[in-house]
């Protein structure tokens, strides 16, 4: 009796099952002919236009973006290449310079190495020419070993002066020349009747150079107005200046 029962009642529960799945069909069905029925519903073909059109909107708006941010990078890059630059070349320049300064030192001190030396040797040379002048001319006749005694002197002054010019020592004999206090040093002035002031009148000590910067500067007496140069320009006297015009 009771297994006859439930064998209806499934039965019952299968065909409900099967209704419920045949409606749910049915509705889809009558859906699916509802949206293909409607003009104004979108298709699948057209929503992926749209979906295409968003992105190549999007595209487009990346490629502003980015074409804005390529223009600022590459302006940027090019300001710095030309700091780099500007600093390549003040740096080139820098070097050439300390290149040069350097150089210029090496030659001074190849130039000037000598100066001390040749100072001392300056005395040498005034004493030689202190030692010829101290003898009398007429004793040259007379005394022929004293006159061999001066000609070796001199031998040896004139070897002595080339050795000089020989490294760049140059004698300077400013003799009737008009004075220069870059390579003259005053030691009297007294005035000369004929000659202008400002002249060389007697050399005590000749000056040298060496490579044309000055050694020792060479002793003079120089010449000074006596006052018998006339005067430039007319005198005024008294009087001169009154306007007599009234």
């Amino acid at each position: 009796m009771n297994k006859n029962s439930e064998q209806p009642q499934a039965e019952h529960q299968e065909t409900l099952a099967e209704r419920s799945a045949r409606l749910e069909a049915e509705a889809a069905a009558m859906n699916d002919a509802i949206k293909s029925d409607d003009p104004l519903a979108p298709t699948a073909i057209e929503e992926e236009d749209d979906l295409h059109e968003a992105a190549i909107g999007s595209d487009d708006g990346e490629d502003a973006i980015s074409s804005e941010q390529s223009k600022a990078i590459i302006t940027a890059l090019q300001n710095e290449i030309d700091t780099l630059k500007d600093q390549a070349v003040r740096a080139m320049a820098e070097a050439e310079n300390t290149r040069r300064r350097a150089q210029k030192d090496r030659e001074d001190a190849s130039k000037f190495a000598i100066s001390s030396f040749a100072k001392d040797l300056l005395d040498i040379s005034d004493n030689l020419r202190r030692a010829l002048e101290a003898v009398p001319s007429d004793m040259l006749d007379t005394e022929p070993r004293l006159k061999n005694f001066v000609e070796g002197v001199e031998a040896t002054e004139r070897v002595l002066l080339r050795s000089f010019e020989k490294h760049g020592i140059v004698k300077i004999n400013p003799l009737d020349e008009p004075f220069n206090p870059n390579f003259h040093e005053v030691m009297f002035e007294a005035p000369v009747p004929g000659k202008p002031a400002g002249v060389v009148m007697q050399v005590m000590e000749p000056g040298y150079t060496l490579h044309e910067r000055l050694l020792r500067p060479a002793r003079v007496g120089v010449t000074k107005d006596d006052g018998s140069a006339p005067q430039q320009g007319s005198e005024s006297h008294p009087g001169d200046n009154i306007d007599t015009s009234a």
